[in-house]
């Protein structure tokens, strides 16, 4: 089983998104968590409200740091925001292969209506993203570089979904 961890700078919105859309969508197919670089300590109200309208659950989401996951060992690393994927990562994060998926901040906006567009907008985006990475048979892939190119090409795959 492929270990998955979501990155962003507060993880409080996006990378909490795309743990509980992993979760949901691959079932159990995928471990996924989510950490930031710069926990905010608290998840976004908005991010809890627009999974729960979709039926996600949110049990056991919470805005914690990268290093309470140093034992997850993850194969890949996925940052969500342009501000993580700059950040150097932890040394113990060196074998796993790192994509970047930007996405916006719904929780930077504050008017509601235009923060629920975007919440419905991202959350499109992720789950299209994410069942297509639950559904590929990524774990057949041995080399390093062909498992990043496979999902790299799920981004392409994606655009014209």
């Amino acid at each position: 089983m492929l270990k998955i961890l979501f990155l962003c700078t507060h993880n409080r919105c996006r990378s909490i998104l795309a743990e509980a859309i992993a979760r949901h969508v691959s079932n159990g197919a995928l471990e996924v968590r989510s950490a930031g670089s710069s926990p905010e300590g608290v998840v976004f109200p908005g991010t809890l409200q627009y999974l729960a309208h979709q039926g996600i659950s949110t049990e056991g989401l919470s805005s914690q740091g990268w290093d309470e996951h140093e034992a997850f060992a993850p194969d890949i690393v996925i940052t969500v925001c342009d501000n993580a994927a700059g950040e150097a990562c932890p040394v113990w994060m060196g074998k796993a292969i790192k994509v970047h998926w930007g996405l916006p901040d719904p929780s930077k906006l504050a008017d509601e209506a235009m923060q629920q567009g975007m919440f419905d907008q991202v959350g499109r985006m992720m789950q299209q993203r994410l069942t297509l990475l639950a559904q590929t048979p990524l774990d057949e892939f041995t080399e390093r570089e062909a498992l990043a190119a496979a999902i790299e090409q799920l981004l392409t795959s994606e655009r014209s979904i």
